[in-house]
């Protein structure tokens, strides 16, 4: 990696006592550029080194100055680009700049000029750098006060309404328990249309306990629930949160893969906290991957962290997606399948835990996300 202050120099001149004297001379100002002879031998540089200034002069054999100009603003549009032009006219240097050169010079050059030249050329990439990052801080602020404005609603709603419908819920689910009994007796064995009333209350059961995790998730995220800190053995964890949901991914036919052969990493954080993030995580890749598919799990010790990841072979998330998947609410399950909580609340959990979390993924190939995670979290006073 170079320093911001370092300036990635390519100078192309196919006159080779040109061009190593003037590279020469630019050392000495602290300039040290790469060098090549021909608009071919810049292109094979420019492949597999970055640069951020070209000095190309413009009459070349074969392929001229302006034919590497195009390509390098093509192909390399953050490269800023000086051309060099020993004619009286200065027409090819006007093309030039026309093509998105940032400037011209006319042979013989001036040492200081040229120095000038390639400096200001690097104060540019800085400032549209900088650009760049704020434009990026600024969606990310914009990203997080939504998620804020949507937490604060959901506060204000959430503390007030899930006891209430939790009340209901439990009437509810009562009663269906008692109606399920009745049907159990003998003298309801020969009840008209009986298996249509059991799968009836089967759906009842479900609906209910789809509410009642809902208002679940809803309270979790107003309550300041404290750490409760103790040794984890993360591959313990990780088999927990496995065995929770094996029979959800038996029926799907979908095979889960921990892979972790060393089992003896430790972690000082919340192991139920964790585990909860964890089977978000799966069911996630769970509902994602299709019959026949796999999810694996693995872990890597980096010393004062740990990684642990979740990877699966499912559809993968559009590139428009990739900014909203931890947005409250965001979903794209099928209505009644998801709340649009399960990574927004994962990713509360482990940020509380002094850790992050983040996807990458590919369309058509699966998402993994990782979950890093201080080996010894310390709670803040």
């Amino acid at each position: 990696m170079t320093r911001d202050n370092e300036i990635r120099l390519l100078l192309v001149d196919d006159e080779d006592h040109f061009r190593s004297t003037l590279a020469k001379r630019l050392g000495k100002r602290g300039i040290v550029p790469e060098q090549a002879a021909s608009g071919e031998a810049s292109l094979s540089i420019l492949e597999k080194k970055a640069m951020d200034v070209v000095v190309l002069d413009v009459k070349m054999p074969g392929m001229d100055g302006i034919e590497v100009l195009k390509r390098i603003k093509r192909d390399y549009p953050k490269t800023e680009v000086i051309l060099l032009t020993g004619q009286a006219t200065a027409e090819d240097g006007v093309e030039g700049i026309k093509l998105g050169a940032f400037d011209y010079l006319s042979k013989p050059i001036e040492l200081e000029h040229l120095v000038s030249k390639i400096g200001h050329a690097h104060e540019k990439i800085l400032r549209e750098a900088e650009k760049r990052k704020e434009v990026q801080f600024r969606e990310k602020m914009e990203q997080q006060m939504v998620s804020t404005e949507r937490l604060a609603a959901l506060g204000t709603l959430a503390a007030g309404i899930a006891h209430e419908i939790n009340n209901p819920l439990a009437i509810m689910n009562e009663s269906v328990g008692w109606m399920r009994q009745l049907l159990e007796k003998k003298e309801m064995a020969e009840m008209p249309r009986k298996g249509d009333f059991s799968m009836a209350l089967g759906k009842m059961e479900k609906s209910i306990e789809r509410a009642r995790k809902i208002t679940h998730q809803l309270l979790s995220l107003v309550r300041k629930q404290e750490p409760v800190l103790s040794e984890v053995n993360v591959k313990t964890l990780l088999e927990e949160a496995k065995g929770l949901i094996l029979q959800e991914a038996a029926r799907k036919k979908i095979d889960i893969i921990l892979d972790a052969d060393n089992g003896r990493a430790t972690i000082w954080s919340d192991p139920y906290q964790l585990r909860q993030v964890f089977i978000n995580l799966l069911t996630n890749a769970l509902h994602a991957t299709s019959p026949g598919g796999k999810i694996i799990m693995a872990f890597e010790d980096r010393g004062h962290e740990i990684d642990l990841t979740v990877s699966d072979s499912g559809q993968g998330i559009p590139k428009e997606n990739m900014t909203k998947i931890f947005e409250p609410f965001f979903t794209t399950k099928n209505p009644g399948e998801g709340t649009g909580l399960g990574l927004f609340v994962s990713r509360g959990i482990v940020e509380k835990l002094g850790g992050t979390i983040e996807v990458e993924s590919k369309l058509g190939q699966g998402s993994r996300l990782r979950v890093t995670l201080p080996k010894h979290y310390e709670i803040k006073e």
